[in-house]
C-alpha cells in the first residue's frame, strides 16, 4: 500500500519536529505515512536528524509564497503553525502567513490539514479581552480553515512546562532568606493547563492514527491542570529548597512585563485567571484531549528531572 505523504512545516520548532519524529518512530505510523519535513533552513542539525531517519526534506518559508506550491506537491496531509510575533502585528502576519500555505494547500490538492490552534480570548471573555492576538488570530484561522474544502483538526496546546525557565522562573525571595518566589496574577487556586510542548507529536499522531475520528477536533493538549501553588510544592520537591506562589497586585505585575507586549501578556493571565485559559469547559476539554494522547505524557515532576531544573 502506498504511503500517504505527510508534510510539517516548521519542522525545526518544537511542534514540527515532535511531530515529524513521532510519526517517523511509530511502527504503524511510519508505514503509513512518509514524512516531508519543512524548513526555511534545510541544513539545521534538526533537518538532518529527520533526514537521517528517512525524512524528506524541502526548503520553503511561509513569509514566500512562491515557495509553497513544491513543498507541497503530492502531500495528502498538512501539520503548520503559524509564528507569534512578540515585536507586534501578529494577527497580520499569522494571518498572511495561513492564507498563503492554505490557499497552495487546497491548490495542490491536500486532503487533510492539523492546525496549531489557540483558544480565543476575546469570545471567552465576551469582549472584554481585546489584546491577547496572539490566541485570538490562531482561534480565527481554525475558523477560516474549516471552512475549506480539506478535513481538518485542530492541536491547542496548554500553558509550556518550558515556560518555568523563563518568564515563570522563581527568583529569589526579597527575604534573602534562601528561599524563592514564583509570581504572577493568577489566584492561588487558578488551575492553569501544562504541557511539555515537545509531547506535541503524541496529539498529533493521534490525529494521524485515527483522522476520521478527529475530522473536525479541537484538542486542548495539556497532561494535566495545576495550579501555581501546586507547581511550587512539586518544584519544592524535585529540587529540595523552598519555593512560594505569590499572587501580585495587576499594576505591580504589569511593571514586570515588557512595554510592547504589556496589555498582550497581562490580559493573558487575566484570561487564565478569570475566565479559564480554555474557557468556561476547561477541565471537559483538557480532560478528553489527554485520553485521547497516543503515549505517555510528560508530567511537570518528570519534566523538572529530566530538564535538570534549577532555580540558581
Amino acid at each position: 500500500m502506498a504511503k500517504s505523504l505527510l508534510a510539517v512545516f516548521g519542522a525545526t520548532g518544537n511542534q514540527g519536529n515532535s511531530t515529524a519524529n513521532s510519526v517517523l518512530d511509530d511502527p504503524e505510523l511510519s508505514k503509513r505515512y512518509a514524512v516531508r519535513a519543512v524548513s526555511r533552513d534545510v541544513n539545521n542539525p534538526k533537518m538532518q536528524h529527520l533526514k537521517s531517519k528517512g525524512a524528506e526534506l524541502a526548503q520553503a518559508d511561509l513569509d514566500d509564497p512562491s515557495s509553497l506550491p513544491a513543498a507541497l506537491k503530492g502531500v495528502e496531509y498538512l501539520f503548520f503553525i503559524t509564528t507569534t510575533q512578540y515585536q507586534g502585528n501578529s494577527r497580520e502576519v499569522e494571518t498572511r502567513q495561513a492564507e498563503a500555505i492554505c490557499e497552495a494547500a487546497v491548490k495542490e490538492g491536500v486532503k487533510y490539514i492539523i492546525f496549531s490552534s489557540m483558544s480565543h480570548p476575546y469570545k471567552i471573555s465576551n469582549g472584554k479581552l481585546k489584546n491577547v492576538e496572539h490566541f485570538d488570530d490562531k482561534a480565527e484561522i481554525e475558523e477560516y480553515i474549516r471552512s475549506l474544502p480539506v478535513k481538518s483538526a485542530f492541536f491547542a496546546p496548554g500553558s509550556f512546562m518550558q515556560n518555568f525557565t523563563s518568564h515563570l522562573k522563581p527568583r529569589p525571595s526579597p527575604a534573602n532568606d534562601g528561599t524563592y518566589v514564583m509570581a504572577s496574577i493568577i489566584k492561588p487556586d487558578t488551575k492553569l493547563p501544562l504541557t511539555d510542548i515537545t509531547d506535541t507529536g503524541k496529539w498529533t499522531g493521534a490525529i494521524l492514527a485515527e483522522p476520521e475520528k478527529y475530522e473536525g477536533k479541537f484538542f486542548a493538549a495539556a497532561e494535566g491542570l495545576y495550579t501555581l501553588s501546586e507547581a511550587c510544592e512539586i518544584m519544592s520537591k524535585v529540587l529540595g529548597k523552598t519555593i512560594k506562589y505569590q499572587q501580585l497586585p495587576d499594576e505591580v505585575f504589569k511593571g514586570f512585563l515588557p512595554p510592547g507586549l504589556k496589555e498582550q501578556l497581562y490580559e493573558m493571565w487575566v484570561l487564565s485567571r478569570d475566565y479559564g485559559y480554555y474557557g468556561p469547559d476547561m477541565k471537559e476539554l483538557v480532560g478528553w484531549a489527554k485520553e485521547q494522547a497516543k503515549g505517555h505524557l510528560t508530567t511537570l515532576e518528570e519534566w523538572l528531572v529530566r530538564e535538570k531544573y534549577s532555580v540558581e
